[in-house]
């Protein structure tokens, strides 16, 4: 098992109920419900690669190696990037902020990371099984 990754699948899974709490209770006073729905997509997302994080912190002890170590590292790297950039730009929305209008382009490359890590828990996983018969 990879504590970190469990620790870290922890933290960004109470962020994300959090989070979902203020989008229904605060936010829904202040945000269209255009904009409502943006943040929620980053709160679905967050929460649904917090399991694949923690899939990949359990997979670690019987898979370890560094396609299923990288999985994690994209999974986090995919959360902050797709989820945060949605967080931002909500803000930026509700505010009417000029200068954020730039947050949009890391929204696509976290969800590229996402797939990334995807693949990597999936190859990680292939490649050990491949191990294993040689050995």
């Amino acid at each position: 098992m990879h504590k970190g990754y469990i620790k870290t699948a922890a933290f960004l899974g109470a962020l994300s109920v959090m989070l979902g709490t203020f989008a229904a209770h605060g936010l829904k006073r202040v945000a269209n419900d255009q904009t409502l729905s943006i943040f929620e997509t980053g709160t679905r997302y967050q929460f649904y690669h917090v399991f694949a994080l923690a899939l990949a912190a359990l997979l670690y002890k019987t898979y370890p190696n560094k396609l299923i170590s990288a999985s994690g590292v994209l999974f986090i790297l995919g959360i902050i990037l797709f989820s945060g950039s949605l967080y931002i730009y909500t803000y930026k929305i509700i505010y009417n902020i000029a200068t954020l209008n730039w947050i949009v382009f890391l929204t696509p490359i976290g969800g590229v990371l996402f797939i990334a890590g995807w693949l990597c828990l999936s190859l990680g996983i292939r490649d050990s099984k491949r191990k294993e018969k040689e050995g």
